[in-house]
């Protein structure tokens, strides 16, 4: 018989952790004078106790590991249990949210994708704000810790190549898993304290600075202001651009340089194409808008490098409504969002490798088609890829363009255009944040979708935050039968 009771434990102490940050926004709220710290005082309370309760309830079935399917389940399950329970401070709080409105932000920013329903966001009290932030930022944490340790085990989509004992530094293999996910955890706070004394610094007000460090550096995307990034200076974007460019490249290389050897990130093919991809990108989007202006402009060129790092990291800040840029911006930001950045970083949608593994595959194909009696083996990073890998990297690549249409026309059925539709299930499913078009574009939010649309879309950014195959897996019966 399957026993839950490991899973169960393991979801209620992250449940009760989580209502112990709730204590963060509380004291930004009494700090400030604001009566609304009594909204994330009840939110706690309830967090605490129900993830209490359920952990001393699964306590006595607590084992020394877990089975294939119970991390498989686990992994699911903490990414649909704490948005419900992230969602309370909305729904009690000043925002006036639906329970619609309020899982769909708490999804959104767990996910990371920055996608929100709430506008007027300067009216907002300071912990809501906070409390967004610190969602992204735990968002952000915990997709590194997924990426790093749970999927190259469970072999989703091409992951079980980064195996963590996998990773040779010049003769010196990492140490386990739960090291690198110490060690990652520590670098990342470094780097959020840095990012908000960088924004501080540069002329950012403290609250503002701290917020869109925990948004930066989980490149999650959700601001302080109805206008993003367009509210501040030019010297605060560059360092923005600066920091969603490295919480977007693999943090196992961050622990590599720390212990002495800057190599492997000089030579990992991942970060080599990825930095290839941005700089051919920003050099065309720069030359767009300079051919558009007729000037060669230092704002043009930042404009260009602030919003193309921010999208294809799946940040999703803006600092211009590049739909008013003309076709080719909006069709190149749609398809940059779907690459995304470096396996094992914050950041979103499919990643580079598998697209470096997909075109290794189809070289070696077309190189067989040429010379049938010729062996071939794909290559990545100068070593062979086995067929499981492979294997595992299309079948992420079907999934991920079905499900994209899938949802395409479920919020097609909604009542929503084709433009909106297709960028909102991409941005989703990406976990960009926003989409295309008037409504939900760089200018827009996603307030005035329909309360179905917004249930798909939470679905969406589910799966795709858990990478399509996890939830794909748990979901067939062929998987509990065994």
């Amino acid at each position: 018989m399957f026993d839950l009771r490991p899973v169960g434990y393991v979801i209620g102490l992250l449940i009760a952790s989580l209502g112990g940050t709730m204590l963060v926004p509380l004291a930004a709220d009494l700090f400030a004078g604001n009566d609304h710290w009594f909204v994330f005082f009840q939110s706690a309370v309830i967090t605490i106790l129900t993830g209490g309760l359920l952990a001393l309830a699964c306590a006595n079935g607590v084992t020394a590991g877990l089975t294939l399917r119970q991390t498989f389940l686990l992994t699911s399950l903490v990414w649909l249990s704490l948005p419900f329970f992230g969602a309370l401070p909305f729904m009690f709080g000043a925002t006036g949210a639906t329970v619609t409105d309020a899982f769909f932000e708490a999804m959104s920013a767990l996910t990371t994708t920055g996608a929100t329903t709430f506008t007027q966001l300067e009216t907002l009290p300071a912990g809501l704000l906070l409390w967004r932030g610190v969602l992204q930022w735990l968002g952000g944490i915990g997709i590194i810790v997924v990426a790093m340790v749970f999927l190259p085990e469970l072999k989703v989509g091409g992951m079980q190549i980064f195996r963590s004992e996998a990773f040779d530094t010049m003769g010196k293999i990492l140490p386990r898993a739960g090291e690198i996910a110490r060690q990652i955890s520590q670098i990342y706070v470094a780097m959020t304290v840095v990012c908000a004394l960088t924004y501080s610094a540069l002329g950012m007000g403290n609250f503002d600075a701290f917020v869109h460090a925990l948004t930066s550096v989980s490149t999650g995307g959700m601001a302080t202001t109805d206008d993003s990034f367009g509210a501040f200076g030019a010297g605060i974007q560059y360092a923005a651009t600066f920091f969603m460019f490295l919480s977007a490249l693999p943090f196992v290389r961050f622990i590599q340089l720390m212990a002495g050897t800057a190599q492997p990130l000089l030579r990992d093919s991942q970060i080599r194409t990825f930095f290839g991809i941005l700089a051919m990108v920003i050099l065309l989007m720069t030359a767009w808008l300079w051919g558009r202006d007729g000037e060669l402009s230092e704002r043009a060129f930042r404009e260009a490098m602030f919003n193309v790092v921010s999208i294809i990291s799946g940040t999703g800040y803006a600092s211009a409504d590049y739909m008013t840029w003309g076709t080719f911006p909006v069709v190149m930001f749609f398809f940059i969002g779907l690459i995304g950045g470096c396996a094992g970083s914050t950041s979103c949608s499919i990643k580079v490798f598998r697209y470096q593994l997909l075109f290794a595959a189809i070289k070696s194909q077309i190189r067989q088609i040429h010379s049938p009696h010729g062996v071939f083996t794909p290559r990545y990073a100068g070593q062979p890829v086995g067929d499981d890998v492979l294997n595992s990297v299309i079948a992420f690549f079907v999934a991920f363009v079905s499900l994209l249409g899938i949802t395409t026309v479920l919020l097609g059925l909604t009542g929503l255009d084709f433009i909106t539709s297709v960028s909102g299930a991409a941005s989703a499913i990406g976990n960009i944040g926003p989409g295309l078009g008037p409504e939900i574009g760089p200018a827009g939010n996603y307030a005035g979708i329909n309360d179905p649309a917004k249930w798909i879309l939470s679905i969406a950014m589910f799966v795709g935050r858990l990478e399509v195959m996890v939830v794909l897996t748990i979901l067939s019966v062929r998987f509990w039968r065994n």
